[in-house]
């Protein structure tokens, strides 16, 4: 099968959104895209049973299905000094205040608690870097299940950059743009609640300092995605880029009342 090159000179633009003209009450079906969509449905469903399914499918479909989800490179630090990295896709934001994010860990194929599982319970702290597509196959060498003597640092081609708070000794990667120096806000086993398996653990990450690069910033202080390109993770062995983005507001319902009762009134008229 041919797979084009990747095109370098693509980048994201802000469109309006796929329906501007939609109202409160308006029904999916009212666009040709709507119907379009709602038109799958005569294939019928297929529904799954995950007491009856096998680990492998489970994770087939979680990861297609649950998409696209960013990716982060985790850096970490053993009790004895050895540095590690690893990549993570089930991975996200918890809270903004305190600023705490998350991550999930699977043990590796013999049931054990990978390196960065052990590194992140020491107290020693991590750094959380995001991915953009300049360095993603440096990131995802740093994926191989490796045994412990081998160094994921040398092996990606990636940089150590010390961090900034004295708690925090492993280091941070100076290529990502976007990186978070963490320490331990809580780690859950997840146990199985019928075969009491612990096949993963849940991180918990309280973020102590930001690391952006400044050309990345835009004048109100946020990140340019068309210049962060951030790398998104969609299934199988399949990343994703971010393409082009539109604008929805959220409602309020002080500016928005008026619009709301009356369209409630329409439909309950109907």
């Amino acid at each position: 099968m041919y797979i084009p090159p990747f095109d370098t000179t693509s980048y994201s633009t802000t469109t309006q959104s796929p329906n501007p003209s939609w109202t409160y009450g308006q029904k999916v079906d009212a666009t040709p895209a709507g119907k379009d969509w709602l038109a799958g449905e005569s294939a019928g469903w297929k529904v799954y049973d995950t007491a009856e399914m096998d680990k492998a499918n489970i994770r087939k479909l979680l990861n297609s299905g649950i998409a696209p989800r960013p990716m982060t490179i985790v850096s970490t630090i053993s009790e004895d000094g050895v540095e590690n990295l690893a990549s993570f896709s089930w991975f996200n934001t918890v809270t903004d205040y305190p600023p705490v994010i998350s991550f999930g860990i699977n043990r590796n194929a013999a049931g054990h608690l990978k390196d960065t599982t052990r590194n992140l319970k020491n107290g020693r702290g991590f750094a959380v870097n995001i991915i953009s597509e300049a360095f993603i196959e440096n990131a995802n060498a740093a994926a191989v299940d490796a045994p412990p003597d081998v160094d994921e640092w040398t092996l990606s081609g990636l940089t150590k950059e010390k961090c900034v708070c004295v708690q925090i000794s492993a280091s941070r990667v100076k290529e990502s743009a976007f990186s978070m120096e963490c320490e331990l806000y809580q780690s859950i086993d997840i146990t199985h609640p019928v075969t009491g398996e612990r096949n993963s653990t849940l991180i918990l990450a309280h973020v102590k300092y930001f690391h952006v690069r400044k050309d990345m910033l835009t004048s109100r202080g946020a990140i340019d995605l068309t210049k962060f390109k951030p790398v998104g993770r969609v299934g199988d062995i399949s990343y994703a880029r971010v393409g082009d983005t539109y604008r929805i507001p959220i409602p309020l319902w002080a500016q928005e009342e008026a619009k709301i009762q009356e369209a409630l009134k329409t439909l309950a008229s109907l």
